[in-house]
């Protein structure tokens, strides 16, 4: 099972504003291309998301399942990726201070996934999830109540605009 931890300079809440809204899936999401349908009922247990995976014109359509909601604490996905298999992620929100911490769990649970060697598995989950965390940083933080604070996004240009000026 691979875990990836990363604090974000927002809230819990404004994270789930992000998860909450299921139209936004495939901009935080690696490897989701487009949204295709969104239950009314998103994000409540049992309700869908229709996307689809790949580039065109490889794209593969499938769907991604709420097992359980805990606004704005937690939630727990069943994400289909044919033909590569399903997998359970799991999202847990926790506040620190005017912060907060998110961390992805992810494990495959059925099709061709399963039969990786989990420590292959993990390492190419774990890069996944990484790039996962970092979009959802930039949108939830985006998306929050602005403080003094830096988001991500101004950080990395702040820091790619002082790589520029000691190399150039």
């Amino acid at each position: 099972m691979s875990r990836n931890v990363r604090e974000l300079r927002c809230t819990p809440e404004d994270v789930f504003r992000v998860l909450g809204d299921g139209w936004l899936y495939p901009s935080w999401v690696v490897g989701a291309s487009r949204m295709r349908e969104v239950d009314e009922a998103w994000p409540q247990a049992g309700s869908e998301l229709h996307h689809s995976v790949g580039v065109w014109p490889a794209l593969i359509n499938d769907k991604t399942v709420v097992e359980q909601c805990e606004s704005p604490r937690r939630m727990v996905l069943r994400a289909r990726g044919w033909p590569v298999g399903e997998a359970r992620v799991t999202i847990d929100i926790k506040p620190r201070g005017e912060r907060c911490v998110v961390r992805i769990q992810e494990e495959p649970i059925a099709g061709p996934g399963l039969l990786v060697p989990a420590p292959i598995m993990d390492v190419l989950l774990h890069w996944r999830n990484d790039e996962t965390l970092h979009r959802l940083a930039y949108l939830a933080e985006g998306m929050g109540q602005r403080s003094s604070e830096q988001s991500t996004g101004e950080r990395e240009m702040q820091d790619s605009a002082e790589k520029g000026s000691t190399t150039g």
